[in-house]
């Protein structure tokens, strides 16, 4: 746990600082995070300003689905444009954080990539205005 919170402060921290720091050998520390990494309890990746890098619309899409959630959730996951897909209790099966590089783009998306995927019986769209946070530092507490 102490090397994913010394990674999450950066990434790029060397494997020797992050040893001295958490009391392990350099050679340690690598073989560690390569078996965090390999087991897929972590990604080590650049996160980038999605409006800095020309993508102007981001929206979280609600999505009810007609029998099994699998075969949708999975689709969804092949979109490039989508972020991260969630299953859900409540007023949705699913939800899907999309980004996109325009409001045609978000509408291509939705119409004609979402709704149109076997099982979804209606969609319901979050355009996100402003994004007053985002963080991936929740670590682990």
């Amino acid at each position: 746990m102490a090397i994913i919170e010394q990674l999450q402060e950066d990434g790029r921290r060397p494997y020797a600082a992050i040893g001295k720091a958490v009391g392990l050998s350099e050679a340690a520390v690598r073989q560690r995070v390569q078996k965090l990494l390999d087991q897929g309890v972590m990604q080590i990746v650049a996160v980038t300003d999605p409006l800095t890098v020309g993508f102007r619309r981001q929206a979280m899409v609600g999505i009810n689905v007609e029998g099994d959630l699998d075969p949708v959730a999975d689709a969804l996951t092949e979109m490039p444009e989508v972020e991260y897909v969630v299953v859900t209790a409540g007023s949705f099966d699913l939800l899907a954080e999309i980004v996109c590089e325009d409001d045609d783009h978000l509408l291509e998306m939705i119409n004609k990539r979402i709704r149109t995927l076997p099982g979804v019986r209606s969609t319901e769209s979050f355009v996100y205005l402003k994004l007053k946070k985002q963080t991936y530092m929740w670590g682990t507490r």
